[in-house]
């Protein structure tokens, strides 16, 4: 679909998580190939036109599995607090892959790195009480994610 099409949809900003990680816990690689980590959620904020508050210390996290060619397959799952005290499920699906090899051991390293020089995309859930905060459990949305060394920082678009 070009930007012209009658049903192309549109995104909306709706808030920004930027959140501590912990350090990693490796599984060791099966036979298959390929190795998972747990990443636990230390602490976050959360802010935008649509919801602010904290990521809940320590309430999950992300256990992601690399692929042999490089590709990390997300696994995310923690609890937000919006400012008001209501307490929101979030499940974040999706891939990170480095444009080089360079950059994806800059990546393994936790060093910094460019945005342009690496791809990192979710597609998130929520699970929401009623109320104010209801709409994230009735849209879709995409998130645009940064690899901050010991920190990741998403921006969440509500589609529209």
């Amino acid at each position: 679909m070009d930007a012209t099409h009658p049903f192309m949809p549109s995104l909306e900003h709706a808030f920004t998580i930027s959140i501590t990680l912990s350090r990693p816990y490796w599984v060791k690689p099966p036979a298959r190939g390929d190795m998972r980590a747990a990443i636990y959620a230390a602490d976050g904020v959360v802010e935008g036109p649509r919801l602010n508050g904290r990521v809940v210390p320590m309430s999950g996290g992300d256990f992601p599995l690399t692929r042999p060619n490089g590709v990390i397959d997300f696994d995310a799952r923690y609890l937000l607090e919006a400012d008001d005290g209501a307490i929101i499920y979030l499940e974040n699906r999706g891939f990170r892959w480095a444009r080089s090899d360079d950059i994806g051991e800059r990546m393994r390293q936790n060093l910094p790195v460019d945005f342009s020089d690496y791809y990192m995309r979710v597609t998130p859930r929520f699970d929401a009480p009623e109320g104010p905060h209801d709409w994230l459990s009735r849209h879709v949305f995409v998130g645009v994610a940064e690899k901050i060394p010991g920190a990741n920082r998403i921006h969440y678009f509500v589609v529209l």
